[in-house]
């Protein structure tokens, strides 16, 4: 079995969490550190070739994971780089 070494391939500047994604009780270091290389999560192919996109045309990136509990986590790094917040689907 091939393994992938994860490398970060944008800034996150600075990383908050809203109360209500730290209440679920999940390691969130873990899905940041998906968003941070590049594992885009639970997105469709379009949405997933945006974020490869804004990579390199500074666009803000989207991640969406599917975590314990039946819930969903986005995590969304602003165009300019500038913070990365981790917030619940029905607080976007």
């Amino acid at each position: 079995m091939a393994y992938r070494i994860l490398e970060p391939l944008f800034p996150l500047g600075r990383t908050v969490a809203t109360p209500a994604a730290i209440a679920l009780g999940i390691d969130l270091a873990s899905y940041l550190r998906r968003h941070h290389c590049g594992v885009w999560g639970d997105l469709d192919e379009c949405d997933k070739q945006a974020n490869d996109e804004a990579l390199t045309n500074a666009d803000r990136i989207l991640s969406c994971y599917r975590v314990p509990g039946g819930h969903r986590i986005y995590i969304i790094t602003e165009a300019d780089r500038s913070s990365t917040c981790i917030l619940l689907p029905e607080e976007y």
